[in-house]
């Protein structure tokens, strides 16, 4: 199970419209990262968000309610037929990255998604989607391509939750590109003293044990509020690793106002390069009856300090959160906007187009619920991934263009829309930074 020792970002995210949302591996992985999206992912990567309701994409092939008798069929009920033969000979692993192109259907013939209809490849780990997807993926070869008739179990259920498309689901797939992945890193041991802290461990007021287990080659230690990048492993009282950047081959980067207190108050005893094992009581931790999957009890971690981030500047609250400005303009849907900084392009992106913004989210009671400028990293995204609000919006836009957008409930998430997300009428102010 992949549980961060993080307590949860207020990050909500801004895709809505499609099944192109790929998982968020940073720290918080409960929450939802705003829209930052590489390459557009297929139906079934974590944190896919709701098909776009009435919109055909690409009419169904003839046999979209139920495979054919020449279809081949798995143990697993997993039904394939291929289209056109591939040229390569290798077949993906669940080591492997793939790029390809597809189209999904439901049962009745309703198209949901598709990235030829984006004209955006999608490109995503053969782990990273839904268990019909993992399957045929291995069956391919690159240049083929296959129809899947992936039955409810493989898929979202029966019936789906979420917004996704319930039943059997109908998959044309063409396999581009397969890219090798490197072999999985070896679980880190389990320390001796995993259950107890040793004598030479060092005790704060907290209750928090501490030892350097290698010395760092810095000199600053981070504060409450610094963004640090670490690596770390971590095990319950009886040896059990329950989570470890180690083995998923990728550092984590937060805020340490971000995480359970334990790490917060224990990071900032370190230095950059250092690695130290924490003993972290069940009061600084999840508790001693965690719910949600969280680990219950006293938690040993292995953390190794790799970096201490700079931290963004957070931007200042807007004064006119309440109702737009008086010298906004708005739009026959009732989106309300008002340039901020005028833009050095002249071309403005389509509704399908991908972008690279950078942006901050308030509710009108002036609360930051999201932004891409305090995590330092813009979000790239196609524009019918977003809510109605960012697709109207940003069309109005030219690159180096900073706007600010009052969009009404009806246009984001509605009054009360549940799952976390921020309800009401939202203001953002976004940064068109690139457009493609």
């Amino acid at each position: 199970m992949n549980r961060r020792p993080f307590l949860s970002l207020t990050a909500v995210a801004l895709f809505s419209q499609t099944f192109g949302c790929g998982e968020d591996v940073q720290p918080a992985k409960d929450s939802a990262s705003a829209p930052a999206s590489g390459s557009g992912k297929p139906p079934g990567a974590t944190g896919s968000g709701s098909a776009r309701p009435g919109k055909e994409l690409v009419p169904p092939p003839d046999d979209v309610a139920a495979p054919p008798a020449d279809a081949q069929k798995t143990a697993s009920g997993l039904a394939y037929k291929v289209l056109t033969p591939g040229t390569g000979t290798d077949k993906p692993t669940t080591d492997d990255t793939v790029k390809v192109h597809y189209t999904g259907w439901t049962k009745d013939g309703k198209s949901f998604d598709s990235s030829v209809q984006r004209k955006q490849p999608a490109s995503f780990k053969v782990t990273q989607v839904i268990k019909g997807w993992t399957e045929g993926l291995q069956l391919m070869t690159v240049g083929e391509k296959a129809r899947f008739w992936i039955p409810a179990e493989l898929a979202y259920g029966e019936p789906a939750k979420g917004g996704k498309p319930s039943g059997q689901l109908t998959f044309d797939v063409e396999l581009l590109e397969i890219i090798k992945g490197q072999p999985k890193p070896v679980a880190p041991p389990t320390p001796a003293d995993v259950a107890e802290p040793p004598k030479d461990a060092k005790k704060q007021k907290s209750g928090l044990f501490y030892k350097e287990l290698t010395k760092g080659t810095g000199k600053d230690k981070p504060k409450a509020d610094s963004r640090v990048k670490v690596h770390y492993s971590g095990w319950t009282k009886d040896g059990k690793l329950f989570d470890s950047s180690i083995t998923r081959g990728e550092p984590a980067t937060f805020g340490l106002n971000q995480v359970i207190k334990g790490w917060t108050e224990g990071l900032q005893l370190m230095v950059a390069g250092e690695k130290a094992r924490f003993w972290i009581p069940a009061d600084l931790a999840y508790g001693d009856k965690a719910g949600n999957g969280q680990p219950a009890g006293q938690l040993t971690f292995d953390v190794e300090l790799l970096e201490i981030l700079v931290t963004p500047k957070a931007p200042e609250t807007p004064k006119d959160l309440k109702a737009p400005a008086k010298d906004a303009k708005k739009t026959p849907s009732g989106l309300s906007f008002l340039v901020l900084t005028k833009g050095k392009g002249t071309k403005k992106p389509g509704p399908t187009d991908r972008v690279q913004v950078h942006y901050s989210g308030w509710t009108s009671d002036g609360k930051m619920f999201d932004s891409s400028v305090t995590r330092g990293e813009p979000a790239t995204f196609g524009l019918n991934q977003v809510i109605k609000g960012w697709t109207e919006g940003l069309q109005l836009m030219v690159e180096g263009e900073k706007t600010r957008f009052w969009i009404p409930a009806d246009l984001a998430y509605g009054e009360n829309p549940g799952g976390g997300k921020p309800a009401g009428m939202l203001i953002f102010d976004v940064e068109l930074l690139k457009i493609g």
